[in-house]
């Protein structure tokens, strides 16, 4: 293979010809709103909306088209707790293939039944996808079945390259590819391509600050403990075997993003795309929001590459970026413990043009004078100049506030 990697143009090129008419084609649009925000050309390429919400059916369905007769009777398996599972089974089903799919036993129920509803037979083995892949082992040996690796795959590797196919014809412009890496076979994929197409291109690598397992290799030092991360999706100890030699010799550059910035991304394209994204597929956004002078000028690929996040932890990242933004603010006010003193309240905040969405009012825990008390007030804001306005107007009535920050709510 060219450069002596295990993936070359031709085999991405391939690739594309065979999954074609079997995933979706994904959008490549330009955002006016985050460009303008950013200081940057942003085009995004929605993998959000494959049918299964992430980019690893490319790969997935590349790898199984392969399979000779033989093994499309014994069977597959993968090791999957999310999108690779789900990519898998789908197209095992497609194409006829029995799929096993090899769980940790603490995987949520809603993974669970996903993927069975997609055909799969579902394994819960161990307790981290470590364990899990041993049993697939055994599988492997015992049964003859067929392990789909989910990035350590020359096959994998090739169907998540036609990404950059689609990416740079649809927009030749760019000149810059932001990609998450996890296991790296997403963005060794496309980098192989990519730079076949246009040397010229530079290609920006983004890890969860969480789990940075490539550039603590790079430094010599071991791989990440790991912490619980919104980007579930890259939160990979070990890249793979395949993947790190085109890591190294084709990604030009990577960025870390914390947790916040990952958030604030997920609810920022929420809001200007109306696109829902998982942690890893906010990724990109979020490393051009942490180093904005990398990217300024520039015309930048962001990747959505996936849009499973669980329907609760979405909510929790909206009500946070609210408050993180100040349009959700909570206000503690002292007041005379007497009849209308919290009509009086109310009313000075709806001549603000602000709605009230919560009040406690709990004597017993207050620290004033008995004849006082506190009333804490969840109120609505359009931004912080605003939550700004309605504290001075309750001031100017006399009226003692302040603002609880997040960790003190």
């Amino acid at each position: 293979m060219s450069g002596g990697f295990a993936v070359d143009l031709a085999a991405v090129e391939a690739a594309a010809d065979r999954i074609a008419g079997h995933v979706v084609r994904t959008p490549t649009l330009a955002s006016q709103t985050l460009s303008a925000i950013h200081g940057c050309s942003l085009v995004c390429k929605f993998e959000n909306q494959q049918y299964t919400g992430a980019f690893k059916e490319r790969g997935a369905r590349n790898c199984l088209a392969q399979l000779d007769a033989a093994r499309r009777a014994r069977g597959v398996v993968a090791v999957s707790a999310g999108n690779h599972a789900q990519a898998v089974a789908h197209h095992a089903r497609d194409l006829g293939i029995p799929a096993t799919i090899v769980m940790p036993r603490h995987t949520p129920s809603v993974k669970i039944v996903g993927t069975e509803r997609l055909g799969a037979e579902i394994v819960l083995a161990g307790d981290t996808v470590d364990d899990g892949m041993a049993h697939a082992r055994r599988l492997v040996d015992e049964a003859g079945l067929t392990f789909v690796h989910p990035f350590d795959d020359a096959r994998v590797i090739a169907g998540q390259g036609t990404i950059a196919l689609e990416w740079l014809a649809d927009a030749p412009e760019l000149d810059t590819l932001v990609v998450p890496i996890g296991g790296g076979g997403l963005i060794a994929g496309i980098a192989v391509a990519a730079k076949a197409l246009r040397p010229d291109i530079r290609i920006v690598g983004v890890e969860a600050a969480l789990f940075p397992s490539v550039q603590r290799r790079r430094r010599g030092l071991p791989p990440p403990d790991g912490d619980a991360t919104i980007a579930d999706g890259i939160a990979v100890k070990h890249p793979g075997a395949l993947t790190l030699p085109v890591i190294d010799a084709l990604v030009d550059e990577l960025i870390l993003v914390d947790e916040a910035a990952l958030e604030a991304a997920i609810l920022e394209l929420l809001e200007i795309e109306k696109t829902v994204v998982e942690g890893a597929g906010a990724a990109g956004l979020a490393a051009v929001a942490t180093a904005p002078e990398r990217f300024r000028g520039r015309k930048v690929g962001l990747l959505l590459c996936g849009g499973n996040i669980d329907p609760r932890l979405l909510s929790a990242v909206i009500l946070r970026g609210l408050v993180t933004t100040s349009r959700l603010v909570r206000l503690v006010v002292a007041v005379p413990d007497r009849p209308g003193s919290l009509a009086e309240i109310a009313t000075t905040i709806a001549d603000e043009n602000a709605n009230i969405v919560d009040v406690q009012h709990r004597r017993e825990f207050s620290g004033l004078s008995v004849m006082r008390t506190e009333v804490g007030v969840t109120v609505e804001t359009r931004d912080a100049e605003h939550a700004a306005r309605i504290t001075a107007a309750l001031e100017n009535r006399g009226v003692p506030v302040r603002t609880l920050a997040r960790d003190q709510v």
